[in-house]
């Protein structure tokens, strides 16, 4: 498989299927007596030269009679039509077609609006696949990341949308297309599409939906209130979390909510949904991918700051006890935001079913192992916090560990 360049994007070519003499994707594949395809206009200007040789093996050429490969001409018409971006009949199969098409595409939706086809958005997605320097042109290119906008808001097929967010969502990380996307997807409206995919579409265009709001609500104060604001759109992103099984769908759901719910009316509506109970199933259950249990442990914490998420984790039967075992057993963050959930419980409201939790499940011991352990001064002065109620509350001779130990910083 051949990797060619051509005004800064990638295709990838099957060898077989250029030329050995130009080089070129061959439009008219003929073979000669020798068994070798050539295209038909390059191998008769060797013939016409005077030459009775094949190019390739050096053979001197019983015949110079060519005969149409059309098994291989039907090869690269099917590759074409699927891979390329704009096969159209009259196109000259070279290494200039993906970036030459392309503009003409874009050129003309500028100037004649219409919807890209389903087969035109299939090539844009496998192209910018390939390699980091396809997406790199893409987004470079002049108007693309406006007509695929455009698109998405007028698309009412649910396979076209899904290829318009897959596309964004690869694209997105270059450079200047959040801002493009945020100018163009400034209101409510432009948000319908994203729900759409996220209701309809199937598992991966899901995860690339929630993959883009993410990444706009980190990158734009506003779009994440208007995000935040759209409380189908939060359903949808928490039923990713809920609903399936598979690891990469349940962390982009939580990341994106991450991203999204900094306000208190979005927090009390995530409890309202019932991110604890999904948080404490997960974090109860035997799974230990870092980056989601990191995650659930986050959206714990960004809840806990609100009375209905501190209300919902102290009578969740796996909540507080899931956090506590899972101390010191993940990550220095996973460490960090549980400390923030046990502390905003136990500490700031003062939940006696919330410290009965943490002490029956070895919570001091456990807090005052995170004191010692090389965490910010803000996780240290709450480990402290915790240990004064936990102190007070105990009734084993844990209470007396600080007194009888030095090592302990001292609060």
């Amino acid at each position: 498989m051949a990797r060619e360049k051509s005004n800064g994007l990638y295709l990838s070519v099957p060898s077989f299927f250029k030329c050995p003499i130009s080089m070129d994707v061959m439009k008219s594949p003929v073979s000669l007596c020798t068994g070798v395809t050539y295209d038909r206009a390059s191998i008769q200007k060797w013939l016409d030269s005077g030459h009775n040789t094949c190019p390739a093996t050096m053979q001197v050429l019983q015949s110079t009679d060519v005969v149409p490969n059309l098994t291989l001409r039907r090869l690269i018409r099917v590759w074409s039509d699927s891979y390329l971006l704009s096969p159209a009949s009259n196109a000259s199969f070279n290494n200039h077609l993906a970036f030459d098409s392309l503009k003409k595409l874009i050129n003309n939706e500028q100037t004649q609006p219409q919807l890209l086809s389903l087969g035109t958005l299939s090539s844009i997605v496998s192209f910018a696949k390939l390699s980091i320097e396809n997406r790199e042109s893409l987004a470079k290119l002049d108007g693309f990341v406006p007509t695929l906008a455009r698109n998405l808001r007028i698309s009412n097929e649910i396979e076209v949308a899904e290829l318009l967010v897959t596309a964004l969502d690869l694209i997105l990380p270059e450079k200047g297309v959040k801002e493009q996307l945020i100018n163009l997807n400034s209101d409510d409206a432009s948000l319908s599409p994203f729900t759409f995919v996220l209701q309809k579409g199937g598992l991966d265009a899901r995860i690339s939906a929630a993959r883009v709001m993410k990444s706009l609500a980190a990158f734009d104060n506003e779009s994440r209130r208007v995000i935040a604001d759209q409380i189908t759109l939060l359903k949808e992103l928490y039923r990713l979390t809920s609903s399936e099984t598979d690891l990469k769908a349940v962390e982009a759901g939580f990341a994106a909510l991450i991203a999204v719910s900094t306000s208190r009316q979005s927090k009390k509506e995530l409890v309202r949904l019932g991110i604890v109970r999904t948080a404490g199933k997960i974090l109860s259950g035997p799974e230990n991918t870092v980056p989601v249990i990191e995650k659930v442990m986050k959206i714990l914490e960004m809840v806990s700051t609100c009375t209905e998420g501190r209300t919902a984790i102290s009578e969740d039967e796996n909540c507080v006890t899931a956090v506590v075992h899972r101390l010191m057993k993940v990550s220095p963050a996973a460490t960090d935001h549980g400390i923030g959930v046990i502390w905003s419980l136990c500490y700031m409201s003062r939940d006696g079913m919330a410290q009965e939790s943490a002490m029956r499940n070895n919570g001091l011991t456990k807090v005052l192992l995170v004191m010692q352990s090389n965490c910010s001064g803000t996780v240290r002065q709450m480990c402290g916090d915790l240990v004064k109620v936990f102190r007070v509350n105990s009734k084993s001779c844990l209470a007396s560990y600080e007194t009888r130990t030095t090592h302990i910083t001292p609060y």
